[in-house]
């Protein structure tokens, strides 16, 4: 698709219509052929409200022929938290398409619309924008869910394979009937207040935490002050909003409904999503699954062991 193409759509949908998605003038700072921005409506899916008015979509597209790789980023970052893997993904002969979720990077800020099944919606959006079939799905953390719960409320009939990196299913509220959830309602809530009360100081430990093992820092001040700054785009809304549902959603039942060969990456020091409580769990879930797990490795894997992460991602689209 040529840089600076325009597009015109309206696409009946459930709830609404798509319109209007556009190509940018320039390339995107992925490197992608295009970067384009989509309107998407809100879903009438979980306790969300219909929004009147479009929610766009930023979306970077490295275009070609090859077979697409789907980014989906992690809480509270944007599309640009994948730059160590768009040019390997790229050069290696795929289609890289990466998005930001509403309410981060460069996308639309609504007030609502931050459930899963709100957020998933979202996901075959972006897939009916960019015509994908055939799709390797690659969840980060909180994008991790959207893998889980696009697999339970859309089914697997456009995907080729997914990736669980760093990521939150199956359940990370313990309770009752979630013995083995990594986090308590108390620490979730202590965790929210933190935000509400100073978002500059939650958002410096907590990237401080994403790249840290052990509590050792395995990224340069730089790369950590560049994942602050992808931080501080979001909308505190959105960021308190998706606090909630990536520390509440239960997936165990989307990922039961998982056929399609599955990867589980994780950092063995991840000390934002435990591997023993989410990887871990999430390999067993899905019996097929194989499971790479990084000796040394905190949350923020893709950045901090790029080249093993890259192997590891490369190895298993090639299978």
């Amino acid at each position: 698709m040529a840089t600076g193409a325009a597009i015109g759509v309206a696409v009946a949908g459930p709830v609404g219509v798509l319109v209007g998605a556009s190509l940018g003038a320039a390339a995107g700072a992925l490197g992608g052929a295009a970067a384009g921005a989509m309107s998407t409506p809100d879903s009438l899916g979980g306790t969300d409200s219909v929004q009147p008015d479009s929610v766009r979509l930023h979306i970077e597209d490295s275009g070609g022929s090859g077979r697409p790789v789907v980014l989906i980023h992690g809480w509270p970052l944007s599309s640009q938290a994948w730059k160590p893997q768009v040019p390997v993904l790229r050069d290696a002969g795929y289609r890289v398409v990466a998005y930001d979720r509403r309410g981060f990077g460069q996308s639309d800020q609504p007030e609502s619309g931050y459930t899963y099944d709100t957020l998933a919606d979202d996901l075959q959006r972006v897939m009916d924008q960019c015509g994908l079939q055939d799709v390797t799905l690659v969840g980060f953390s909180m994008g991790g869910g959207e893998v889980a719960r696009y697999i339970g409320r859309h089914g697997e009939s456009r995907l080729h394979s997914v990736v669980f990196a760093a990521a939150v299913p199956p359940c990370l509220m313990k309770a009752t009937d979630n013995p083995q959830g990594p986090l308590t309602p108390e620490k979730a809530q202590q965790a929210k207040q933190a935000l509400q009360h100073d978002r500059t100081a939650f958002f410096d430990r907590f990237t401080k935490d994403f790249f840290s093992a052990n509590g050792v820092l395995q990224v340069t001040e730089a790369q950590r002050s560049e994942a602050t700054a992808l931080c501080n785009q979001s909308a505190q809304p959105a960021a308190l909003a998706c606090m909630d549902s990536f520390h509440t959603t239960d997936f165990r039942e989307d990922l039961e409904t998982v056929t399609v060969p599955t990867l589980v990456i994780h950092g063995e020091a991840d000390a934002i999503v435990p591997i023993e409580g989410s990887g871990l769990r999430t390999h067993r879930a899905v019996p097929h699954s194989q499971l790479v797990s990084l000796k040394g490795a905190p949350h923020g894997l893709n950045v901090s062991h790029a080249p093993a992460f890259n192997e590891a991602l490369l190895s298993f689209l090639r299978t």
